[in-house]
């Protein structure tokens, strides 16, 4: 299974560290091309919804052909965006970019889940889930510290060739080291009437829908926090590049060490547990947070702390809601996987985009938006999950 985990993760981590890598770049790009801080944040909303949207295509399209044509049909694409954005010379060039970049990166998405789906379900399926997170937990913690030496030598445009080069040898990885795994007799014919009977059946499901949208305001506020971290680390608190990077690797890397105990707990308490008990966590220390700041306590430690804690109960809550909502729908688990990444990105892009009005490049809006999407997710994991499921056991 680790091998398995090892590809799945190296594969993952392309579409997240189209985000990474370039997130110390953005005062420079904002500067470089002349642009407001918006139109940069742009750069983030376009990716994220074109991420999101073609997963619809990706996931019905591997479960009729299988999954490693996709693959190479989407890394293929991403290239090609990244090389566009290494030559952008305006914004909505590297806006355009962007949404190619989403596009292609969509893939690495959607296919990797259904892949999981193919072989595991439940605990075993949270477990793999998890060490592939353990695997791309290398991109947030590394990726913008990589991307700011490329700065010191490359500028913001050599971040753009690397990931076109590491797509290169994803594609490699790909074709010599992932097995198929959707055997012939699963495969699915795709045309419209079967695609939106399949999207009716998960859009009238209750249950997939509440745990696509709890993970999926858990997923925005992490993209509220992107594309807005390097504005106010940068500028409130001064940080330099590799500064901002290390301490992004922080807050990191609190989501991805929990993710790994999500299958041990859920083996052990219920996920339905762990899910309900993770959102109520997020809630508290977003709250806490929110209301230091407004006290005026919101210094740069207290902020990287608490956020800390916020994202370690995210990182029990995304795997595990990914797998449950995956769990009831085998039979289409590439649609399931499309539809449920489909949303999550949207949501996110939208969350993003209804905040940025308020963002000022200092931290009481970006954490006032991650508050806002911890009350939706513990509101829904209310709405959602049986409350003998999530009902604290009596010690």
């Amino acid at each position: 299974m680790f091998r398995f985990a090892v590809i799945l993760g190296l594969l993952s981590a392309v579409g997240p560290l189209a985000i990474d890598m370039y997130l110390p770049a953005l005062p420079l790009i904002e500067a470089g091309l002349g642009a407001d801080v918006t139109a940069v944040q742009a750069s983030l909303t376009v990716y994220f919804i074109a991420f999101g949207v073609a997963q619809l295509f990706f996931g019905p399209y591997s479960d009729q052909v299988g999954r490693k044509k996709p693959l190479y049909i989407g890394l293929a694409i991403f290239a090609i965006g990244s090389i566009g954005c290494a030559l952008a010379p305006t914004i909505g060039w590297l806006l355009a970019g962007r949404f190619v970049q989403g596009i292609g990166g969509a893939v690495v998405m959607v296919v990797p889940r259904a892949i999981i789906r193919d072989q595991y379900t439940g605990t075993q399926a949270t477990r793999l889930m998890a060490l592939i997170m353990m695997v791309i937990s290398v991109s947030p913690m590394l990726a913008p510290l990589a991307g700011s030496v490329l700065m010191e030598v490359a500028s913001w445009r050599g971040i753009f060739w690397a990931l076109a080069v590491l797509t290169l040898a994803s594609l490699s990885l790909t074709l010599f080291a992932l097995p198929e795994t959707l055997a012939h007799d699963n495969k699915v014919p795709v045309n419209v009437t079967s695609l939106m009977r399949g999207c009716g059946i998960l859009l009238r499901d209750k249950k997939f829908m509440g745990l696509t949208f709890i993970g999926g305001f858990g997923m925005a506020s992490f993209f509220v926090f992107l594309a807005n971290a390097a504005f106010v680390y940068t500028s409130e608190f001064g940080l330099s590049p590799v500064q901002f990077s290390l301490a992004f690797a922080v807050n990191a890397l609190g989501f991805f060490s929990s993710s790994q105990l999500a299958a041990n707990l859920g083996e052990k308490f219920g996920m339905e547990k762990v899910v309900a008990t993770a959102t109520f966590g997020f809630l508290v220390f977003t709250a806490l947070l929110l209301g230091l700041v407004l006290a005026g306590f919101g210094t740069l430690p207290v902020i990287v702390g608490v956020l800390f804690l916020a994202n370690a109960c995210l990182g029990l809550v995304v795997p595990s809601t990914m797998v449950m909502a995956l769990d009831d729908h085998g039979d289409m688990a590439g649609l399931a996987s499309s539809l449920g990444g489909t949303l999550q990105m949207v949501a996110g892009g939208l969350m993003v985009v209804l905040a940025s009005p308020f963002f000022d490049n200092t931290a009481l809006p970006m954490v006032a938006a991650i508050a806002i999407c911890a009350v939706v997710a513990f509101v829904l994991t209310r709405l959602v999950l049986n409350k003998s499921d999530i009902a604290v056991t009596p010690a």
